[in-house]
């Protein structure tokens, strides 16, 4: 809007200047002609003025907000190295019992050097209840030496790694045993059957599965979904350096598999090669910004990448980033109330990506946040009809206020979506499963108030 002003204002005065010109003859024909032009141009300009002030609300990035005391009993669990969501929208963690990585873990060559205090006694994968984060189920005890990264594909399958054991598995739900594994045991490499302390996994719904072989190797391993490798990234004439990658999102939408690259202090997202292998080394998508740091972990919820970085020096502040791949750009920052100070690992709900849980190294924490969904203000003309980000809300309600019109608040954010004061009527009407499309009407009073919950 700011730009269509000026621009009108620079018109304007052109055209003020051009009465001082001749008006006859040749030269005179000449500024007759600009100023028309000049004129057609003011009037656009001033009609895109005038439209500007009734339009339809576009929507804003969901916004993290912190759900405080949670869980309602704090988990007595030792560093969560990995966190995700299952189908039902239950959040799990990977933790690491007493166990602690420290300087004293491996040498030198990578090998773990605690194999003989054998592995951590304390179930290690712990699923809670979303609501106020009671224990569902627990189980994992006597199979991890150092539990690193935790997905959950839409099967409801676990996709583990273990730097300790240079491994990556896939589990069933309830079969303790790995019906795949990746890498040897105990035996860090770089050829392409083995690992060093890989960090994360990513699966797509086509099957294709991405490892973060991390620590060591630097570089993403593709395998089909019976075990085959496909693919190493970067392969040349393919340019993409990586410097610990330890986190994984995918954005199948676009074809990008993003990855938290950590001591690059960026995130990066190459082509994944889901559809088609043909131009999968076209350039990827970087993000580095100089407050991004560390970048731990990375989450993907539509178009939008959610991530959080780790401690980097006291000039950078450790907190979440909502970041858009597309522009390259970081489009938001968040954290909960009292801060974040050592987070590994992030999730979103698969659910309706209504919440997100960071989960932190020391303090040993778990962390929820909802989603809140949020419009931008603005005007609507009489009869225009809105497709509302609020589809994805569990319930709504109307406030009535005679001064302020109706508003549209999030009950599970207890945040205002949207309002508009010279909005005096609302209706919805759902067309969907979960999908509002809200009739906006001007009148000249409020002719009612109406309270509407949907819950899914």
């Amino acid at each position: 809007m700011a730009t269509c002003v000026a621009y009108g204002l620079f018109l304007a005065v052109v055209a003020l200047g051009m009465n001082a010109y001749p008006q006859h003859g040749l030269e005179g024909e000449f500024y007759r002609e600009l100023q028309q032009l000049l004129a057609q141009k003011s009037a656009i300009a001033a009609a895109e003025l005038e439209n500007e002030a009734d339009y339809i609300p576009k929507t804003k990035p969901d916004v993290p907000e912190e759900v405080r005391n949670w869980p309602e009993v704090p988990l007595k669990v030792g560093q969560i190295s990995g966190v995700s969501v299952n189908s039902q929208g239950h959040p799990v963690i990977f933790h690491r019992g007493q166990r602690i990585w420290d300087e004293w873990s491996f040498n030198i060559s990578n090998h773990f050097q605690q194999i003989a205090e054998g592995p951590i006694r304390e179930n290690t994968i712990i699923t809670l209840e979303p609501e106020k984060g009671r224990i569902i189920h627990e189980w994992g005890s006597g199979m991890f030496y150092m539990p690193h990264g935790l997905t959950m594909d839409r099967h409801d399958n676990y996709w583990l790694t273990d730097v300790a054991l240079h491994q990556a598995f896939k589990f069933r739900p309830g079969n303790p045993e790995p019906v795949l594994t990746f890498g040897v045991r105990f035996h860090p490499g770089s050829s392409p059957r083995l690992l060093c302390k890989p960090t994360a996994v990513a699966v797509a719904t086509t099957g294709e599965v991405f490892i973060a072989d991390g620590y060591c190797n630097h570089r993403l391993l593709k395998f089909n979904a019976a075990g085959g490798l496909l693919r190493i990234m970067p392969n040349p004439p393919e340019f993409l350096s990586l410097q610990v990658p330890h986190g994984l999102a995918l954005m199948e939408q676009w074809d990008r598999i993003c990855v938290a690259d950590r001591e690059n202090m960026r995130v990066v997202c190459p082509r994944a090669g889901l559809y088609s292998n043909i131009d999968e080394s076209n350039t990827a998508l970087t993000i580095q910004e100089p407050d991004l740091g560390r970048v731990f972990a990375v989450a993907a919820k539509g178009d939008l990448i959610y991530a959080v970085n780790g401690p980097t020096s006291r000039m950078i502040s450790v907190s979440g980033f909502t970041i858009d791949p597309r522009s390259e750009t970081i489009i938001d920052h968040w954290s909960p109330t009292t801060g974040l100070k050592n987070p590994h690992a992030i999730a979103i709900s698969q659910v309706n990506g209504s919440a997100l849980y960071v989960a932190e190294i020391g303090p040993n924490k778990l962390w929820k946040f909802n989603m809140c969904a949020t419009l931008i203000n603005g005007l609507l003309s009489e009869g225009q009809v809105m497709e509302s980000v609020t589809s994805e809300l569990p319930s709504l309600r109307y406030d009535h206020e005679e001064e302020r019109g109706i508003s549209i608040m999030d009950n599970r954010c207890n945040s205002q979506v949207w309002n508009a004061r010279t909005l005096q009527r609302r209706d919805c009407n759902w067309t969907g499963r979960n999908t509002c499309v809200l009739l906006m009407m001007k009148s000249s009073r409020v002719q009612h108030s109406s309270e509407i919950h949907r819950e899914h």
